[in-house]
């Protein structure tokens, strides 16, 4: 029987990504993947060569993912807050991707960062859209592209980043389930922009 070596690769990687969110790259144990992926151990290292390039495999299938289904275009760079809510959802339906990158993050620059360049490439399309919005006057222009984009990736991420500091402070509030938290975060982003 021949060795389906995409497969393999693809359940090692479907199977790391939960262990790595939770664990993080270091407490991440190999053995448990591969039980998870039904897979000998000895595939990842064949495949990846070490469980940090697993690592680094899996953040960057993850980051391929959320650029695939949260674009950027120049058009929805005039609803800033539209595009904070589908960011918002991204992270609602796949809440592992935060943790991954905050283990990254974590790393503090000890070893490489997932697909630097692309990610580079990529923030910086978004920023030109930014301006670009800026330019035409379709978005407020009193804040530097760059310091927007982060802007709206932090105020979208810091709900899901310290879900108990969030408990804490919404403590009282009548509503503050997903959709609210998604209204609210909508029309700030809106008002931001305007």
């Amino acid at each position: 029987m021949a060795w389906n070596t995409a497969k393999t690769k693809q359940l090692l990687l479907d199977a790391a990504v939960e262990e790595f969110a939770e664990h993080g790259p270091q407490g991440a144990r190999v053995d448990r993947i591969a039980a998870c992926a039904g897979v000998n151990k000895e595939r990842i290292y064949q495949y990846f060569g070490s469980k940090q390039r697993l690592f680094t495999a899996v953040l960057e299938a993850e980051l391929a993912k959320v650029a695939a289904d949260v674009p950027l275009t120049g058009e929805q760079a005039t609803d800033l807050g539209e595009y904070a809510g589908r960011v918002f959802d991204y992270h609602c339906a796949h809440p592992h991707f935060l943790r991954l990158l905050a283990w990254e993050g974590l790393q503090d620059g000890r070893v490489e960062v997932a697909a630097e360049d692309e990610r580079r490439a990529h923030y910086a399309e978004k920023v030109a859209a930014f301006a670009k919005a800026q330019a035409e006057g379709r978005i407020a222009g009193d804040v530097d592209p760059a310091h927007l984009l982060y802007a709206v990736f932090a105020l979208v991420g810091w709900w899901f980043s310290v879900p108990q500091v969030v408990r804490m402070m919404m403590a009282g509030t009548p509503d503050d389930g997903p959709q609210a938290r998604r209204a609210a975060l909508v029309h700030m982003v809106r008002r931001l922009t305007a």
